[in-house]
């Protein structure tokens, strides 16, 4: 991840700090998410518009969260199968590590009719072969035994903004990379947002503003993005449209 590709401090700090104690009482562990893709062009004239609504997670003085993810799926890539034909009860699972914070968590996503509810559990290192400990969990959150491995490293940075009065938050990631043995893609001029909500709100600033410049939400994750963009052989038509959209917003 290279700096680059990050707003710059002066827009980082037109926004109200908020400490990751006082965003607990905001977690939304269960929440309805509504994703979009956009282009890094369009960061200083929609920070401009948000500042007043959100405030920005400031950890230490740093506005800017670097995440280091390794992702597992199954010998036939169920849960990435599962997400591409549109499967309403689906899980990813994933080891994150916190880069500034140094902490791991092994964590697992149930989306589950349009909302999604995210276990972890806290790691004392990322886990290449996972430990008996992790394999339990998993088996324990997906109801059943399932033999799962790792599969792709996906980095980026982020930054968490929260609203001011409504529990909702919004994540913005940037430098977004994906790796796995010797491949390697880099989506450096694309930024994928995340609303988080407790309840679905269109009154929402963020969702306002996508609005209004007609952008329409895009449910691509950074787990389906990444395992196209590595493998040539995977089955991804019903995600054509969105990766086509994420290619053309990274050669504006």
């Amino acid at each position: 991840m290279q700096d680059g590709c990050f707003p710059d401090k002066n827009l980082l700090n037109s926004f109200e700090g908020i400490s990751l104690s006082e965003m607990d009482e905001v977690k939304l562990m269960n929440r309805t998410d509504t994703k979009f893709v956009f282009s890094r062009k369009m960061v200083p004239e929609l920070f401009t518009s948000l500042s007043p609504h959100y405030r920005i997670l400031d950890v230490d003085g740093h506005r800017i969260s670097r995440y280091k993810s390794l992702y597992f799926d199954t010998d036939n890539l169920k849960f990435y199968t599962d997400h591409h034909n549109g499967r309403l009860d689906r899980f990813k699972v994933r080891i994150r590590n916190y880069v500034e914070s140094d902490l791991n968590f092994l964590e697992i996503k149930h989306k589950f009719k349009g909302r999604t509810d995210k276990k972890r559990i806290k790691l004392k290192q990322i886990e290449n072969n996972l430990s008996e400990k992790s394999v339990n969990f998993i088996d324990e959150i997906l109801g059943t035994q399932v033999s799962v491995h790792s599969v792709l490293w996906n980095y980026f940075g982020r930054i968490t903004l929260v609203h001011k009065f409504e529990k909702e938050r919004l994540t913005l990631d940037f430098g977004l990379a994906f790796e796995w043995q010797e491949n390697s893609k880099t989506y450096s001029d694309i930024v994928i947002s995340e609303l988080k909500q407790e309840v679905f709100n269109r009154s929402s600033p963020f969702y306002a503003l996508m609005k209004k410049s007609l952008m329409r939400p895009t449910g691509i994750s950074k787990y389906c993005l990444g395992t196209i963009a590595l493998n040539k052989n995977v089955k991804g038509n019903k995600f054509k449209s969105k990766v086509l959209l994420v290619n053309k917003l990274q050669n504006l």
